[in-house]
């Protein structure tokens, strides 16, 4: 009983974010096909959500990279 409680608790924070990120992305392309003005607007917001994410980690994984690797050259030394 608690292996499954364990994967349900493992599935879920392995693809809440993802299926947040989904809906979120949906919601923009609906936002785009339904009118102009403040739709518009909610549509560009809805679907830069997940670039601005991308982004996002993309930078903090590089930050941390090039830390690490400082890290590691003066150990060296």
């Amino acid at each position: 009983m608690a292996v499954t409680s364990f994967r349900r608790g493992l599935l879920g924070r392995t693809y809440l974010m993802p299926l947040i990120i989904a809906a979120i992305s949906s919601a923009g392309l609906l936002f785009a096909l339904i009118g102009d003005g403040v739709w518009d607007y909610l549509s560009w917001l809805a679907l830069g959500f997940p670039v601005a994410i991308g982004l996002w980690f993309s930078k903090r994984r590089a930050s941390h990279g090039a830390r690490n690797t400082r890290a590691e050259d003066s150990i060296s030394c």
